[in-house]
């Protein structure tokens, strides 16, 4: 009697778990698939279709969602690795990859792990280009490198079902005895940089210095010259004025000695100018010589020229 209620009770819990596990797959067949998002069916263990972003409902216990992928794009880091470059010298480099799965079926079916296979082709590509720069390239080539490694991952995205974006190198790491070589090279560029700017400054300043004398000397020598014919144009204007005042005053006097009375006045005034240089004459420690005849006007007028006084 035990036995059979056990067994009832068993096969009960047994109908119990098959009731549930209907309903846990019943509730698994429908999917609501996000924006950005591809969800690949297999059916009894074959590729059966692609969900994009909306609500499906699948068969349980024949559809199985096999692959589910992210569509957007997406940022992986490519480890460290030592390259040597074309002059022997070995550099470590990692970098980044920004992709995105463009062919959901190529990226579950065509390759095993497409971002494990895209590292390790981003490395060995780095390590080829590397290896034929020198180092001093390769810290200027880092375009270069990005696009190549960008060139190779995109023809193997193709089977790959990804597409690659870019590839951008985060550092170039020397080892230490390089990166002091280098540092100490920089500094004597520097050195000779600032040595080159100071040079160049002082050879400016006495170029500037000696254009201000040479500016100054010249603007001296105009300036003295435009005195001097400033100068001479106030002398020239000085001797020409007076020369037209000489020629009207004698003019004048012309006039008034042919007038009626003329020559009396003429002799009058001359008498009077030669009087007063007698008084001029006056003076202890002069000799003034006269006339015989002291009252002979006329013979004064003859022997002194009292006209250039």
């Amino acid at each position: 009697m035990n036995f059979e209620v056990n067994q009832d009770f068993i096969i009960m819990v047994i109908w119990g778990l098959l009731f549930l596990m209907f309903i846990l797959k019943l509730f698994q067949s429908i999917r609501l698939v996000p924006t950005k998002s591809a969800y690949v069916v297999e059916r009894l263990g074959k590729y059966h279709c692609t969900l994009d972003a909306g609500f499906h409902a699948l068969i349980p216990f024949v559809d199985k969602v096999a692959y589910i992928h992210d569509l957007k794009e997406e940022t992986i880091n490519v480890p460290p690795q030592e390259c040597f470059s074309c002059d022997e010298v070995k550099v470590e480099v990692d970098g980044v990859i920004y992709m995105s799965v463009i062919d959901p079926v190529k990226a579950s079916y065509g390759i095993t792990d497409y971002r494990y296979a895209a590292i390790q082709l981003a490395q060995t590509t780095t390590r080829s280009v590397i290896g034929t720069l020198d180092l001093d390239r390769t810290f200027e080539e880092r375009d270069v490198i990005s696009a190549k490694v960008v060139e190779v991952l995109d023809q193997a995205g193709a089977l790959w079902g990804i597409r690659v974006h870019r590839y951008e190198i985060k550092n170039i790491t020397p080892p230490d005895t390089v990166k002091n070589a280098m540092e100490m090279q920089v500094n004597a560029e520097r050195e000779r940089r600032a040595v080159l700017a100071k040079s160049e400054g002082d050879k400016q300043s006495r170029i500037n210095r000696s254009e201000g004398i040479k500016t100054e000397m010249i603007n001296r020598s105009e300036g003295e010259m435009q005195k001097r014919i400033n100068e001479a144009e106030g002398k020239a204007e000085e001797i020409l004025t007076l020369s037209k005042a000489t020629a009207e005053s004698i003019e004048r006097l012309a006039e008034v000695i042919s007038a009626p009375g003329g020559q009396n006045a003429l002799r009058m005034q001359l008498g009077e100018q030669y009087f007063r240089q007698f008084a001029a004459l006056s003076q202890e420690g002069n000799r003034v010589i006269l006339p015989g005849n002291i009252m002979d006007f006329e013979q004064w007028l003859t022997h002194i020229d009292l006209q250039k006084k």
